[in-house]
């Protein structure tokens, strides 16, 4: 049983930076693609980022293109989310989440393999 154990959220001013970790323990991510999946308060789970399995593609939702980096280390069994220029608009509790298969995490509708508690991240103006 893989569980993911998400920390480095927090509380930023606009315009500050944070880094999320996602840690992975009871077996290897390496056949997984990795993603994370936000909700803000009151609204449905949306996509941010997703790393292929082999860590050399990468992708990301429109709203935090250029501003926020996906990255995993797999002797680490870990994937990052470096969040810079934070918008108050980014406020959500951040999920990592794991699937075989990328294009879910892309075209995220709800239902993902694994999942990780969540950790809050909150932007202040």
């Amino acid at each position: 049983q893989v569980q993911l154990v998400e920390s480095g959220g927090g509380l930023v001013q606009a315009g500050g930076s944070l880094r999320l970790s996602c840690a992975a323990s009871g077996r290897t991510l390496s056949s997984y693609a990795m993603g994370w999946i936000r909700q803000a308060p009151g609204k449905e789970r949306e996509f941010v980022a997703a790393i292929s399995r082999s860590g050399s593609g990468t992708y990301y939702a429109d709203s935090v293109k250029g501003r926020f980096t996906i990255s995993r280390d797999k002797a680490k069994n870990t994937v990052y989310l470096q969040m810079n220029n934070l918008k108050p608009e980014d406020t959500a509790v951040y999920y990592c989440a794991a699937d075989p298969y990328l294009a879910r995490l892309q075209d995220y509708n709800g239902y993902l393999e694994l999942w990780g508690q969540g950790t809050l991240v909150t932007v202040s103006s």
